[in-house]
């Protein structure tokens, strides 16, 4: 029982800290744009709970996305808010190894899909029928020293 529990690691446990990058996001009218973003990934402890906050703008386009989210036997519930258009709904999807997939629901329908390998990440948006049908962020976490300058 010890070594099982020695060997399990939260999907959650490489993610805490400040990441940034560009990224491209294609709009409801097929307008492609080029984007930056910054994500402050906070895990807990136990590795359990994740709560994300993302920005993201673009010249004519931003959004400010909040997550709170708790894993359990690979399964990854929890709630979101995007504070710019001001709304919310709940995230429900799975997390294996580097992988994060998952479904947000409310007045705005997208899937999220995060791969990270290392310091390196990728996120994947796609919502069609809304103003952002499509984001693609590579992200990279910013190195320690200059977050203290």
């Amino acid at each position: 029982m010890a070594s099982v529990a020695h060997g399990w690691t939260s999907p959650f446990a490489g993610l805490s800290g400040n990441w940034a990058g560009p990224g491209t996001i294609t709009l409801d009218n097929g307008g492609k744009e080029a984007i930056r973003c910054r994500a402050n990934y906070s895990v807990d402890g136990s590795g359990v709970n994740l709560k994300l906050d993302l920005r993201c703008s673009s010249d004519s386009f931003k959004f400010e996305l909040q997550s709170s989210v708790s894993h359990n036997n690979g399964e990854v519930p929890g709630f979101w808010n995007e504070l710019t258009h001001r709304v919310g709904g709940t995230v429900a999807g799975k997390a294996v190894g580097e992988q994060i997939e998952v479904r947000v629901e409310g007045p705005i329908a997208a899937m999220l899909d995060i791969s990270t390998r290392a310091d390196r990440q990728t996120v994947a948006i796609q919502s069609p029928g809304s103003k952002m049908s499509e984001v693609a962020i590579s992200l990279s976490r910013s190195n320690k020293q200059a977050a203290l300058k």
